[in-house]
């Protein structure tokens, strides 16, 4: 999986890779390289193309004039143009390359006088605009001949824009992208110019890029908001770092795609039967919110699970299997239709068996299924010593006193995490390995913190919180974060508005599950699920023609589609 490094890390990995022989240089020709092949790809079939490069004054500039001479000398009949923020001279051996292979040069000295006339034709004439302008250096805000280059590039697009207004009933390749603007395609070197790489703050010059082709690792800022609106499709491209660099390889945080999921994903031999996939036992459901246990047993059989026994109130059963005949129930004690804490005992008697125990959705915050709840987290050598002395013994001190668990591998969702919330020691009670699945709210009621908090620390939050309980926490929204007690932590690379529609979550606690009943570890089951869960929504938006109509039983119908790309990519 590509990891995700601040820009300080970049430059140490840098270092120490141009240290053991792989030069600055060598990292520049294969940074433009990449550029230049995916440029060529979204020119297609495009006869004399026209590409304009934005060349800052760093490094960024001759990835993009790498990529300049590169298009010039590969495309014969393409029109290449560098626009050069600052001047570059003889004894810049990219710069002259870039030249001689017949790429037109033109600078902001020359071009101010004359109001930035040569920039906006070449931008306006562009089909593919390259910004190569600051990436990873800039700080923040922009001033001076660089304020000024990009208030030419805006007008330049402006006024193509309105020359050539869009065609009213265009249906976008992504459903959450506005329909394309006639404009040139806007491909950033590195990093959107504007955009700080580490923080996701924005400038209000930046220069907003369909395209994102960054180096060795992805950048916290292209993953955050504001910035992660203006990053478009982000790319992670090879610049040809020696292999185990410790630089690199000590970088605990990652970029989920699609070679870590498919290389994590159980095998599905011929010979095999239902039992080599697991059973799921998803407790879930109350009267109000009966669709809830529908979506997560559905989701853990949508990713292979080989068999699925619903625990819900017995009221809400005979609904609830007429949608899903495939699975087992198993009938629960309740009080008006929420689980009551006499269904611990109708459980435990069924636990054997299981491979993975969902907790949660659907179940509502009635305080009888918060006593039944903890009844059934509390460990039973305690329960058998609290009842032979008759009291609650002392609590253990640590974890390694603590008795060990009889259930099954087990995840937390929904009302069942606000339940476990309003549990002062609720910590305490979880086994080793749980898996948490909260959203940002979920996640300020279970820390004591505010939302806002939460939201604008998601990263760290999630990892100490993951060390602090001892669970693996899944904390969902744009960028989900995943993160393990040892540090292990995972970025899911979607952000949507076609899964901020209720009981998505649902979709993706059961997908949890179903990969922990097939012998996933609760880090890798939490990884797959919500990588294969976030495409699922991008395919359902693709396939219903936007983002707005998705609801979560569309998630749950495009998983197949998700596992499908998984296992060709």
């Amino acid at each position: 999986m590509p990891k995700i490094v601040t820009t300080e890390q970049m430059r140490a990995i840098e270092r120490a890779a141009d240290a053991q022989g792989h030069s600055y240089a060598a990292m520049m020709e294969h940074a433009g390289r990449a550029v230049a092949e995916r440029v060529q790809q979204l020119l297609g079939g495009i006869e004399q193309p026209r590409v304009a490069v934005i060349v800052g004054p760093g490094n960024n500039g001759g990835d993009g004039l790498v990529a300049a001479r590169l298009l010039a000398e590969e495309l014969a009949d393409a029109s290449v143009g560098a626009f050069l923020l600052r001047p570059r001279g003889d004894d810049d051996d990219v710069f002259v390359r870039a030249r001689d292979a017949g790429v037109f040069i033109a600078s902001a000295d020359d071009d101010k006088a004359a109001g930035y006339r040569v920039l906006q034709n070449l931008v306006a004439n562009a089909d593919v605009l390259i910004d190569a302008l600051f990436g990873t250096s800039l700080r923040l805000p922009i001033k001076g001949d660089a304020a000024k280059v990009l208030q030419a590039v805006h007008k330049a697009t402006a006024l193509r824009r309105a020359e050539h207004p869009a065609p009213p009933y265009i249906t976008p390749a992504d459903p959450d992208l506005t329909a394309p603007d006639d404009g040139p395609i806007i491909v950033a070197v590195d990093c959107p110019s504007g955009l700080d790489c580490d923080t996701g703050a924005l400038d209000k010059l930046t220069l907003p890029a369909h395209e994102t082709v960054t180096f060795a690792a992805a950048k916290p800022g292209l993953l955050t908001f504001p910035g992660a609106e203006i990053v478009g499709t982000l790319h992670v491209a090879d610049i040809g770092l020696p292999p185990r660099l410790p630089e690199l390889g000590e970088i605990a945080l990652t970029l989920v795609d699609a070679a870590a999921v498919r290389a994590r994903l159980p095998q599905r031999p011929r010979d095999s039967h239902k039992g080599t996939f697991g059973k799921a036992l998803v407790v879930a459901g109350s009267l109000n919110y009966t669709g809830a246990a529908y979506l997560a047993a559905a989701a853990a059989y949508r990713v292979g699970a080989g068999l699925v026994t619903v625990g819900a109130p017995q009221i809400i059963v005979p609904v609830l299997a007429g949608m899903l005949p495939e699975a087992t129930w198993l009938l629960l004690p309740h009080d008006l239709g929420v689980i009551n804490e006499a269904a611990v005992k109708v459980l435990r008697a069924e636990l054997a068996g299981y491979s993975a125990l969902l907790l949660g959705p659907g179940f509502g915050r009635e305080d009888m299924t918060g006593e039944f709840l903890r009844e059934l987290l509390r460990p039973q050598e305690e329960v058998r010593r609290s009842r032979a002395i008759g009291f609650v013994p002392d609590e253990p001190a640590n974890e390694a006193a603590r008795p060990a668990t009889d259930l099954p591998p087990l995840v937390i969702d929904a009302d069942g995490l606000n339940l476990l919330a309003a549990m002062d020691d609720w910590p305490r009670l979880l086994p080793p390995g749980t898996i948490l699945t909260p959203h940002p709210g979920e996640f300020a009621r279970l820390a004591r913190l505010e939302r806002e908090e939460v939201q604008a620390n998601r990263l760290s939050l999630a990892q100490a919180k993951a060390a602090e309980w001892n669970c693996v926490v899944v904390l969902k929204g744009a960028f989900t974060v995943i993160a393990a007690p040892d540090g292990q932590t995972a970025v899911e690379p979607f952000a949507t508005s076609a899964l901020a529609s209720a009981g998505t979550g649902d979709v993706l606690a059961g997908a949890i599950a179903g990969l922990l009943a097939q012998g996933l570890a609760p880090f890798d089951a939490a990884l797959c699920a919500g990588w294969l869960h976030g495409l699922a929504g991008v395919r359902a938006a693709e396939l219903m023609a936007t983002a707005i109509s998705v609801t979560a039983g569309d998630v749950l119908e495009a998983l197949p589609d998700a596992l499908a790309l998984a296992a060709r990519t």
